[in-house]
């Protein structure tokens, strides 16, 4: 049950069921009154033959169950990811048997390594077909155990209760991640007393809040005080922890410089003083070169993956590395830790705040703003104010933060335009950064971002996905015609699968071997769906354009054609260490 981040483990206020406790129901009813004791309110799905009794009670529940029809079960996890990231509840998505479970493995896959708690239900075969190779049936569970935190099948109505109780504190506990539960027929249709519903809130060999250890928080403490260059890399350990204000204290009173994985961009307020910026291949310059300068290392939930230390042999050698974590399986695993300190970093970070000292340092910090000014000339003016006749992704991004304020949900699908994304977006606030990160899943944006919606509903939702990601979900615009739910779509369109192609300029000899893609009319495909529309070619268009859409009640689609040929820099080359970034 490995995972990065921290989250706290408190379970939902049962809430009150008398009317079915005691009475005959059919395990697909005991299934919908586990979701509404556990606090569900939406759930994403596609019915199927094998999960069809789900959905038959699901029809007597719609007063106290949303359910959203997706076009794909794919889209349908990755709406429900989208739906606990912005809300930080488990996501919940139903699927039936086979085609339609194993169309979940993508966004099994995805949440498993970016930690998000998810409950997955599907519909099996009836028990006496299982292995008989009967229509629709495939070993979900065997398929998806690499993927999922734990997995169960069941037989039988009345483990129904007990199981879906194990899998949501599970999903939800310790590190989070995603559980699936596969239902046999049979078990959804039988009848059962049903005595009620009880969450749970332990399993044994399962320890998800681990005992900290005061001494290892003691050697952090003085290795910390002792510093002359401490840094501070932090994932999004501390947003699922719920601990954005325990670490801004502790950084606040340590006066160390911070930098983030593109999992933990909005834990900290991008303008935060401290905040120098974000870690790894297309991170900020000075965050990667002072990595392999600083003498103390603070890691708080992050699993140093290799697109942040590019090479490990070459990584922060000269430093004493701190590493805070939930999950005891990241500790030592890829960067030896001097200290590991294994616990909740809600419950940490205080006791390390208490024992650091408070300090400053004027003059490590400005070696930050250094390479900050440096980057700025070689790169970020360039391409937030770009001489070039062609629009840049970064420009956009600078209109859309004026126009926002920093204070959107911003959904990034996979490529150049989540690179730019996440370097140059502004955030005010915690969970407004939702994006691919460890699996790097295109078409990932447009369902996560119908998810965040729900998950958010009184913010402003905006995807921004490129013409590749978009054309792997776009049936999920139909999701949208049908719900009504207002997400802003904006599509970076520079007509090439970007990164791909970046890769073979840079690496291959500008090789541009089948990334040239052709695209549909997207705001007439838009239009098709009941979607308002537009595409822009000029950059006098930008601004007002982005404002028409932000104002425009409902969904709207804006495309944005921007150069087919910019690079996203600073870039660390694949095998290079992160001193070798290049900003050009």
């Amino acid at each position: 049950m490995s995972t990065t981040a921290q989250i706290t483990t408190t379970s939902p206020e049962p809430q009150s069921i008398s009317s079915a406790k005691g009475s005959e129901l059919t395990g697909s009813q005991a299934v919908l009154e586990a979701c509404i004791v556990e606090g569900v309110s939406t759930i994403f799905g596609y019915p199927g033959g094998a999960i069809m009794p789900i959905y038959d009670a699901l029809y007597d529940y719609n007063d106290k169950l949303k359910h959203i029809l997706v076009r794909h079960e794919q889209g349908g996890i990755h709406a429900a990811q989208g739906y606990a990231r912005a809300s930080g509840k488990v996501g919940v998505v139903f699927a039936t048997s086979g085609p339609g479970a194993t169309n979940l493995v993508t966004g099994l896959a995805d949440a498993m390594i970016d930690s998000t708690p998810l409950v997955a239900i599907t519909g099996q075969v009836f028990a006496h077909l299982l292995g008989t190779d009967a229509f629709q049936e495939t070993d979900v569970v065997n398929i998806t155990t690499p993927v999922t935190k734990w997995n169960y099948q069941v037989t039988d109505a009345t483990e129904i209760p007990a199981v879906l109780a194990k899998a949501f504190y599970i999903a939800r506990s310790g590190r989070p991640g995603p559980v699936l539960i596969d239902i046999t027929k049979n078990a959804q249709i039988q009848k059962f007393r049903y005595e009620g519903y009880t969450p749970c809130n332990h399993v044994r060999s399962y320890r998800p809040k681990p005992i900290v250890r005061k001494e290892y928080i003691e050697e952090a403490a003085r290795l910390i005080n002792a510093a002359e260059k401490p840094f501070v890399v932090f994932g999004q350990g501390v947003i699922l922890g719920k601990a954005e204000k325990e670490f801004k204290a502790f950084i606040e009173k340590a006066g160390i410089p911070a930098a983030w994985t593109i999992l933990g961009l909005s834990a900290l307020p991008t303008d935060h003083p401290l905040n120098v910026g974000m870690l790894g291949m297309h991170g900020n310059y000075g965050p990667n070169v002072m990595t392999n300068e600083c003498d103390v290392l603070i890691a708080v939930g992050m699993r140093f993956d290799d697109r942040v230390t590019g090479r490990l042999d070459k990584y922060a050698k000269q430093a004493k590395v701190i590493h805070l974590d939930i999950d005891p399986s990241e500790i030592d695993k890829n960067v030896k830790a001097t200290v590991g300190v294994w616990g909740d970093c809600k419950e940490t970070l205080p006791m390390l705040t208490k024992l650091v000292e408070a300090k400053v340092y004027p003059q490590w910090v400005e070696k930050f703003r250094a390479c900050d000014a440096e980057e700025n000339k070689e790169v970020i003016f360039e391409e937030l104010h770009p001489s070039t006749e062609k629009m840049t992704m970064g420009e956009v991004m600078r209109n859309l933060n004026e126009l926002t304020g920093g204070n959107a949900v911003i959904v990034t699908d996979v490529g150049q335009h989540q690179m730019v994304a996440c370097r140059y977006a502004k955030f005010n606030q915690s969970k407004s950064n939702i994006t691919s990160g460890g699996l790097g899943t295109m078409g990932f944006g447009l369902p996560a971002a119908i998810g965040a919606k729900f998950g958010a509903p009184d913010r402003t939702v905006i995807a921004i996905i490129g013409d590749g990601g978009m054309q792997m979900t776009i049936q999920e615009l139909g999701t949208i015609m049908q719900t009504g739910v207002d997400v802003k779509i904006l599509i970076l369109n520079n007509e090439f699968l970007g990164m791909v192609r970046q890769w073979q300029q840079l690496f291959n000899d500008r090789r541009y071997s089948f990334v040239d893609i052709a695209s549909p009319d997207f705001v007439m495909v838009a239009k098709g769906y009941g979607i308002a529309g537009n595409k822009i070619t000029d950059r006098a268009d930008l601004k007002a354009a982005l404002q028409a859409m932000l104002d425009h009640k409902g969904s709207y689609l804006l495309e944005v054609m921007v150069g087919k040929e910019n690079n996203v820099f600073p870039m660390v080359p694949q095998g290079c260490s992160v001193s070798e970034v290049r900003l050009k």
